[in-house]
């Protein structure tokens, strides 16, 4: 009977083992894996030009002040789409690193190669348009050329002749 009492106890204590040991939560950093992701979607303030997580905090400190709010966010429990909403929601899409992919923010995404392409077919087609234009000025070309030989023999022999009187 003390055998099964024991054993009991052991299943027990095995089962609520997890119950004895202090599990304490993961805190972000400024160089994790998650944090480079939330701070890299946010362009920084200051007119550098670079997001928040590549400016550096020792000549901006608007940078030092984001990055600690985000930290903060994160060890609250934060994902990356609730704290970028709260940032759209104060600042706008200007904040934004990226376009988001949606309404009229799309046509940023879209018109370059729109652009592109129309630039594209346009120089095919003005190319077509010259190459044309020179074939079709190859026998204009012939003309001339015969002129230019009839000319050049005319000249030829007045010159000839010039020579003849003075000689």
């Amino acid at each position: 009977m003390r055998y099964k009492y024991s054993i009991g106890l052991i299943l027990i204590a095995f089962i609520f083992q997890a119950s004895f040991f202090r599990v304490d939560a993961r805190t972000i950093d400024y160089k994790s894996a998650e944090f480079k992701a939330v701070a890299s979607q946010f362009s920084c303030t200051c007119g550098c030009g670079q997001d928040h997580f590549e400016c550096d905090p020792n000549t901006c400190s608007l940078t030092k002040e984001f990055k600690k709010d985000l930290v903060g966010m994160m060890n609250k429990g934060w994902d990356k789409d609730k704290i970028r909403d709260y940032y759209i929601n104060i600042y706008g899409e200007e904040i934004l690193t990226a376009p988001e992919k949606s309404g009229f923010s799309l046509t940023a995404w879209i018109l370059p190669f729109v652009v592109l392409g129309f630039a594209a077919a346009s120089l095919f087609f003005v190319i077509k348009k010259w190459v044309r234009k020179k074939e079709g000025d190859e026998p204009v070309l012939e003309a001339e050329t015969n002129k230019d030989e009839v000319e050049g023999e005319i000249l030829s022999s007045m010159i000839d002749e010039e020579r003849k009187k003075y000689l």
